[in-house]
């Protein structure tokens, strides 16, 4: 049905040119594809609602710290895309985050290994974990909503023992991990240079897209939008960098969190490996009968999955300076994979994209800054995190029978 719908879309922009381009969008959305509308629609009313209560929301000052702190927890959200996209769920993200955390840090602070062992011994104790959540599935056939709750429970007393008697374990002043994801920067001319690579590579990008499908005598985009979208970019980036430099400029842990992203939606739309994701999140045994390797598939979305966690993780730990009992044991699960789902990631399979995980933790982050500037209670931060939630669940659900409805899946 999907297929049957993308061919009439060829169609009307074949027959109406740029008037059938908007009337391709307009029925997409009328027919329940929404993407990421919903979310950007929520974030600029979140920004207007806590700008009109105290302008100091959308200070530099303000922007960067919105940035900055949503880089652990959003490289966490990341993973949970790819393993929300299956139409599986992992609960342990954020017990494996502090446990990886807390591997690294008795190893650099008390074990006297240099910091770079110590940060791949957190993230190989991901991928592990990963591997093994992969064999529970695959071969044993447990559900993963029970193994991730169980790994949830027992990562959590893997960060108490691996903690022991101290609790709380300080990273060295002036570390590598503390310096990257707390205090470096990037501003001024090298910002502005970045901002000219990302709109050189977007244009590449797209003059690439626009060869291959002229090649396959499909409708490619005209050269006059992509150049208009370059200036756009080119355009909020450059505002963007100007306005984050009046404060410190872009942080170097929200550019890694950009880079993963960017790198994950180009694997999951450009890439063999990703058009099975979405196969086999959107019908299973039908990806199976077409040949695609189920399995291998759900081992490389599981391991992912841990690895993004445990790196999420390390990243926390650098801002915090510190690992302690308390470190991804709070919310960090339900932050991430309300970040994924609020970014427009479907609970049921099949549907989403690594910019998700980006929105879903701004808007989160952005509710958390705002609240907090205006005073407001830390319960209060819970209760509009959940409605935040049910909403975005209730929007895809209520999406998801128009798609169907339509002939969108």
């Amino acid at each position: 049905m999907t297929v049957a719908a993308d061919l009439a879309d060829e169609r009307l922009v074949r027959s109406r040119g740029a008037r059938g381009a908007l009337d391709v969008v307009w029925n997409r959305l009328r027919g329940g594809d929404l993407g990421s509308l919903p979310v950007v629609v929520g974030l600029i009313v979140i920004c207007t609602v806590f700008y009109s209560l105290d302008p100091r929301f959308l200070s530099s000052f303000s922007m960067v710290n919105i940035l900055t702190y949503a880089a652990p927890v959003g490289i966490i959200a990341l993973g949970i895309v790819l393993v929300l996209l299956l139409g599986e769920i992992d609960l342990s993200v954020g017990s494996v985050s502090g446990m990886a955390a807390a591997i690294m840090a008795v190893l650099v602070v008390k074990e006297g290994q240099p910091a770079l062992v110590g940060l791949l011994a957190g993230i190989l104790v991901g991928a592990v974990v990963g591997i093994a959540y992969a064999f529970l599935y695959t071969v044993l056939g447990i559900p993963s909503f029970v193994f991730s709750l169980g790994g949830l429970l027992g990562f959590q007393g893997v960060l108490l023992y691996v903690l022991g008697s101290d609790g709380t374990i300080n990273l060295p002043d002036g570390s590598g991990l503390t310096e990257f994801a707390r205090f470096s920067f990037v501003s001024g001319a090298a910002a502005y240079v970045g901002v000219a690579v990302v709109v050189a590579l977007y244009v590449a990008s797209r003059l690439w897209t626009i060869r291959q499908r002229r090649a396959a005598e499909l409708s490619a985009p005209s050269l006059l939008g992509v150049g208009l979208k370059a200036v756009a970019l080119a355009a909020g980036l450059g505002w963007l960098t100007w306005y984050l430099g009046v404060d410190r400029g872009w942080s170097y842990s929200f550019l890694l969190f950009a880079a993963l992203v960017v790198v994950m939606d180009l694997a999951l739309r450009r890439t063999r490996w990703g058009r099975h994701v979405f196969a086999v999140g959107g019908n299973e045994e039908a990806a199976r009968r077409s040949g695609v390797k189920v399995t291998r598939i759900y081992v490389s979305v599981f391991v992912l999955t841990s690895t993004l966690a445990a790196l999420g993780g390390l990243l926390a730990a650098g801002q915090q300076t510190s690992v302690s009992q308390a470190t991804g044991t709070t919310d960090t699960n339900l932050t991430a994979i309300a970040a994924a789902v609020i970014g427009g990631t479907s609970l049921f399979g099949g549907r989403g994209s690594a910019y998700a995980a980006m929105l879903g933790i701004i808007v989160l982050q952005a509710i958390q800054s705002g609240l907090n500037i205006v005073g407001v209670d830390s319960s209060v931060r819970f209760m509009v995190t959940g409605g935040v939630l049910l909403l975005a669940v209730a929007i895809d659900s209520v999406a998801r029978r128009a798609r169907s409805a339509s002939g969108r899946g």
